[in-house]
């Protein structure tokens, strides 16, 4: 694979991430203390807000480092795993363009 194709698939992997950012970030707006739902489903409802906070955290953390390896995609070394300077498989990079690890080093 060359490096124009995998630069659109980051490219893609980018606009996916943003898409996602944007969608949590409408599930992680407060909750109104007026909205009549019921102590239980405010409950349900504020559970909810963490684990999308949580998703919204992690998805930030992926296009941060997706915008990292898109910058660094034509240096002589992309490709090379960060801790131990071998080749990250092309399926790897093809899986999670955001990797900058091996799988044996990501462990």
């Amino acid at each position: 694979m060359d490096k124009a194709q995998l630069k659109t698939t980051i490219l893609d992997e980018i606009s996916k991430t943003e898409a996602s950012i944007i969608h949590y970030k409408e599930l992680t707006k407060p909750i109104a203390p007026n909205d009549a739902i019921g102590r239980v489903s405010r409950m349900d409802a504020i559970n909810n807000k963490a684990i999308n906070e949580a998703s919204l955290y992690q998805a930030e953390n992926k296009l941060n480092t997706l915008k990292i390896v898109l910058s660094k995609l034509n240096d002589d070394d992309f490709g090379m795993c960060l801790k131990c300077k071998q080749v990250i498989p092309l399926g790897r990079i093809l899986i999670r363009p955001e990797s900058l690890l091996c799988v044996n080093c990501a462990t």
